[in-house]
């Protein structure tokens, strides 16, 4: 089955020192690729990276190279652009445009990609397609989507740790920025009483609602006003800019004996984070994973 314009390209201009940190963010943000060009590829300044033998090694980089981010839809390339304008990271850095792929066997190669993911030895997410582990015990049905989130990257892996090694039972969840909704799916099955579910972006909501349907749990889905009052575990994986901004509403939504989980920060980003949240909770790494790390606080 060929897939026609859902699969787009997010194309952004990027200098030689921010290209990894962009690619981490675009991991992050769930790219079903990521690949690294020569910006001046075909022109009078491109510049090969291959040495020859007694000549200078080659750069470890081009000075201007063009990120390529594969996306499901044009909506998430278009909110991934967003969320990565105000990163610290992003200076210098350019967003080129969002273009629509050729059509091409998408369903095939994305379905090839994503195999069953183990977050502990009984734990696991598995796309529709395969059958599950028989280790598995609990196990949480997902396949890529029109939201972040699948179990693939390093900051869900350790909010899926957190919860699958923390008792659930009895506790009010949020996750705010939900995106696929694994996150609260996750808690759901766990054993939580109540799990809200929130995000900026609609399609993220609908896709929560579908998710957790194909799950068998119940949950609500809704957009950030949907959050009320205090909870006794509140998740939030997005990036450091963003989780600084929301520092005062995310803090405010933990109840006395709660938890606070964040993800979507980088290792060299701990101490600002620390810093954002000192007013109202102490912020520790709690995990760390490929350079990602998990921060977790608790009131009382």
């Amino acid at each position: 089955m060929a897939g026609a314009a859902r699969w787009h390209e997010l194309l952004l201009r990027v200098p030689e020192a921010r290209v990894e940190d962009v690619c981490d963010a675009l991991e992050a943000l769930e790219a079903l690729s990521v690949s690294v060009e020569d910006a001046d590829a075909h022109t009078p300044a491109e510049r090969a990276l291959f040495g020859e033998p007694g000549l200078p090694a080659p750069a470890p980089g081009w000075q201007r190279s063009q990120v390529v981010a594969l996306f499901d839809t044009e909506a998430q390339a278009r909110e991934a652009a967003a969320l990565l304008a105000p990163q610290d990271f992003f200076a210098d850095c350019e967003v080129v445009g969002v273009r629509p792929v050729a059509d091409t066997d998408w369903v095939r190669l994305t379905q090839s990609q994503f195999d069953p993911v183990p977050i502990t030895p009984d734990f696991w997410i598995v796309p529709s397609w395969h059958e599950p582990p028989a280790e598995a015990r609990t196990v949480i049905r997902l396949d890529p989507g029109l939201a972040f989130g699948t179990g693939t990257h390093p900051t869900t892996r350790m909010c899926l740790r957190w919860i699958a090694r923390h008792d659930m039972a009895g506790r009010r969840v949020l996750d705010y920025g939900c995106g696929s909704g694994i996150l609260a799916i996750a808690a759901a099955k766990r054993g939580a009483a109540t799990v809200d579910a929130v995000d900026i972006d609609p399609a993220a909501v609908e896709a929560t609602r579908l998710n957790a349907a194909a799950n068998g749990v119940a949950l609500n889905a809704g957009l950030p006003e949907a959050a009320q009052g205090r909870y006794g575990l509140v998740l939030a994986n997005i990036l450091a800019t963003p989780l600084k901004v929301l520092a005062p509403l995310l803090c405010a939504h933990v109840d006395d004996g709660g938890d606070l989980v964040l993800a979507g920060i980088l290792e060299r980003q701990a101490d600002e984070l620390r810093e954002a949240y000192a007013p109202w909770l102490t912020l520790a790494v709690t995990d760390a994973e490929d350079g990602w790390i998990l921060m977790t606080a608790r009131r009382g």
